[in-house]
Formats: structure tokens, C-alpha cells, sequence
């Protein structure tokens, strides 16, 4: 205690006759222990008290014995709502849905059994794997295929997706779906949609056309539909995606799809395209090109139409290139003999249609070789080679059969993709 005088702790008188409440702190087995105080000269009992009648304590320990709450109890923590937060190892609780199941045991039926195996056997194929997104429905994407084989064509008709997921904060998505072919799903075979706004059910109604895609493309192309949340402040948020083998699909048959989107795993696609077959099985493939051959008898002149490039190899650092198409007819015949179409910027799938005519007579045109080139023009230094092909009597596979269709179906146009490669690069650009 403070040795401080009398006056500054008043003296409160108690009864001790029942012992201290049960819920105090202080032991009850003594309590005249607790409110006995040592004896002061200036503060001692009168002779006519008793000791055990009434004593002189501190206001301290008044407070300490009236307003103590007694033993501490547990405060909830909230490991108590959620085990998993527990230090020590814990049993959670079961499933619900496999407790339904249990009360259907109980009540006699016999598909409790099926549904446990059934479970069993959907964990062992890992079908499970992801709970967080299996769990979750994502919704379904609709949309229709075409392949129109005479023009190397494939029309994806997007048409509306239902149910998707969430993903902003206000509950709802700004989708839009993107496509790619695989393998080698890069920026030169991909096409997307438009976005709309704060929906989980567009309707796009819009046809997207893989152009340059061959019937041995259709045998090995898988066909990837991604649905995507757009996000201006951030990274464009996935949603889920559907792949179509196009090997089902048949020639000139329009087959229209309803698939749920799934969280498939994604993995580094190799550029394992399909090759012509005239071009050698080591050559790296640098994108295709559509070219028309014309020859006109009664002018005797040569037309030949540059219409367009597919799926172009990236030559700038955005992943885009700024292409433009050269000819030369060789043997060189002078100033006469090159062309040059225009430059389109950033694209992978530029669309020229532009022809160029040259004069030489039908008997010569065997003799000769028109030399196609695809560069990526660069303002301010010299322009990088894409790929190239060489159409002419010494040329192989589908080059040989369009220079000799060319030669013997006269006032005809005849159109083929061929595959541009890196042999032949001319000299200079």
C-alpha cells in the first residue's frame, strides 16, 4: 500500500460474515484475510467492535471485490467459425451435398451408392481438379461454323453467349469473344469480336473468316473461342473458352454449336502449321499469300493479281507488321518487270487486290519465273524480308500447277494460297 495518510482513502465499513462471492478472484477459503488490514496506531478498531464485525479497507480493493466479473471466460475467436484457422489439426465437417446424399441413404434409396462411386470416379479422372472453377458456372457460348473450301475459307458466326460469369464489381461483364487456331495460336491468326457493355448476355450476331485455310488445315486446326471481360483500367479478365476439332466439320455444311465455356489449361502452342507440300518439311513457314494468274491471247500479256496475305510472321516490336507485296518476272526485263503494291499498316492479314499486267508472248511465258515477295516496310532504314514464293516451270507442288493451269487455260483466272518461305530471299529490296 501507498504511505499516504488516512484522509486520502475512505474507510468503508463491511460485513464479513458471508464469504466473498463466488465468482471473485481472491480465494474464498480466508476471506477475512482479504479485508483485514494491518494495524495502524492512528486507525485502529474501538474496543466496544469486534474484529470480526467491521474493518478498514482501501477503496482499491472495495472496486477490486465488488466490480471484478469473476473468472475470465473464452472470447470467440474466429477459429470458431472457421475451422480451417484452427493452430491445431482439426476434422472439418462433411460435405453438404454428400450429407443429402447420406439422408437419402437413410431414407431407402438405393442411387446413394451410384452417386458416391460416381463422385469417386470423377476425382480419380481429375475432373475436380479446380474446385474454385469447376464449381462455377461460366455460361454458354453460341455460334455457327462454315468452311467454303473453293475460296480457302472458314466463317465463324458468333452468335450470343447466356449466363456468364460476373466479373466486375458492379455484377456484370463487358465481354467479347476472340478467336485462335491451334496450333501456333499467335497474333497473325487471331480475330475477336466487338465489346459490349455491362452484360452477362450478349448478342453479337457478328462472322469472323479465317482466309487462306487449306482442307489439310481442317484436318489438324483445333479452333479456340475465348470469352474475355474487358478492362480498361487493367488486364482483360478470362472468362472461359470452348475448342472445336475442325476435322468434324464437313465441307460446305453449316453446323451451329451451343457449348459450355470451361477453364482449360493453357499451354505454349507450337507453330506446327500445316505446309504445302511443294515447300520442304524443315522450311519455317511465314504466312500465305493469294495470287490470281490471268493471260490474256489477244493482248498477250500476263495479269498477275496480289489479293491478299494471311497469317503473316511479326516483324515490328508491337507484334504487327507493315507489309507490301513485290514482283519480278525474270528474267529481268528492266523497269518493266517489277511492281510493287501498296504498304498496309499494322496487320498480319492485309487485303491489297491489285493487279499488274506485263507483255510477253505465250511461247515465252514457259521460260520464265515470277519471283513473289513479301517485305515489312520500315520509314528511315532498310525494309525486313517476310517470306517469299517462286511460281514457274522449275517450281514444285501446288507453284508448278498453278503456273501450268495459268499457261493452259487461257483467258481463265486461276487463284491459289501458296506458303511464303524464307528461301529464295531476293538480294535487295
Amino acid at each position: 500500500y501507498f504511505s499516504l495518510p488516512p484522509q486520502f482513502f475512505p474507510v468503508v465499513l463491511m460485513s464479513v460474515s458471508k464469504p466473498p462471492p463466488p465468482h471473485s478472484h481472491f480465494p474464498p477459503s480466508n476471506p477475512s484475510s482479504h479485508l483485514s488490514l494491518p494495524p495502524s496506531s492512528s486507525s485502529s478498531p474501538s474496543p466496544s467492535t469486534p474484529p470480526s464485525a467491521a474493518v478498514k479497507i482501501s477503496m482499491q480493493e472495495h472496486f477490486a471485490i465488488n466490480v471484478c466479473p469473476g473468472p475470465i471466460l473464452p472470447i470467440p475467436q474466429i477459429s470458431d467459425f472457421f475451422p480451417r484457422f484452427h493452430d491445431f489439426p482439426i476434422t472439418p465437417p462433411p460435405p453438404r451435398e454428400k450429407q443429402v446424399l447420406k439422408d437419402k441413404d437413410k431414407d431407402g434409396d438405393g442411387n446413394g451408392e451410384k452417386d458416391r462411386k460416381r463422385e469417386r470416379e470423377q476425382e480419380e479422372n481429375g475432373e475436380f481438379a479446380d474446385s474454385d472453377d469447376d464449381d462455377t458456372y461460366l455460361g454458354t457460348l453460341e455460334f455457327n461454323l462454315l468452311f467454303d473450301q473453293e475460296n480457302n475459307c472458314l466463317h465463324c458466326t458468333i452468335h450470343k453467349a447466356k449466363g456468364l460469369k460476373a466479373m466486375d464489381s458492379n455484377g456484370l461483364a463487358d465481354p467479347y469473344v476472340k478467336l485462335h487456331l491451334l496450333p501456333g495460336a499467335s497474333k497473325a491468326n487471331k480475330l475477336r469480336t466487338k465489346t459490349l457493355k455491362n452484360t452477362l448476355n450478349p448478342v453479337w450476331n457478328e462472322t469472323l473468316i479465317y482466309h487462306g485455310i487449306t482442307a489439310a488445315d481442317m484436318t489438324t486446326k483445333t479452333l479456340r473461342l475465348c470469352v474475355c471481360d474487358m478492362d480498361r483500367l487493367g488486364r482483360n479478365e478470362f472468362i472461359g473458352e470452348v475448342r472445336v476439332a475442325l476435322k468434324k466439320l464437313k465441307e460446305g455444311e453449316s453446323k451451329k454449336y451451343n457449348m459450355g465455356l470451361e477453364r482449360i489449361a493453357q499451354t505454349r502452342e507450337g507453330n506446327s502449321q500445316a505446309v504445302d507440300p511443294g515447300a520442304s518439311v524443315v522450311e519455317e513457314e511465314r504466312g500465305r499469300i493469294l495470287v490470281s494468274l490471268l493471260y490474256v491471247t489477244e493482248k498477250s500479256s500476263l495479269t498477275v493479281g496480289i489479293i491478299r496475305c494471311a497469317h503473316l510472321a511479326a516483324m515490328d516490336s508491337n507484334g504487327y507488321s507493315d507489309p507490301f507485296v513485290k514482283i519480278v518476272l525474270q528474267p529481268d526485263m528492266g523497269k518493266k518487270s517489277k511492281y510493287k503494291t501498296s504498304v498496309k499498316k499494322k496487320t498480319l492479314n492485309p487485303e491489297f487486290n491489285e493487279e499488274f499486267t506485263y507483255e510477253v508472248p505465250h511461247d515465252q511465258l514457259p521460260k520464265k519465273t515470277l519471283e513473289i515477295s513479301v517485305w515489312d516496310y520500315d520509314l528511315g532504314m532498310s525494309n525486313d524480308f517476310i517470306g517469299g514464293v517462286e511460281l514457274g516451270i522449275n517450281a514444285k507442288g501446288e507453284r508448278l500447277k498453278h503456273w501450268f493451269e495459268c499457261l493452259k487455260y487461257k483467258g481463265k483466272k486461276v487463284e491459289y494460297w501458296h506458303t511464303l518461305t524464307q528461301q529464295g530471299a531476293p538480294s535487295s529490296d
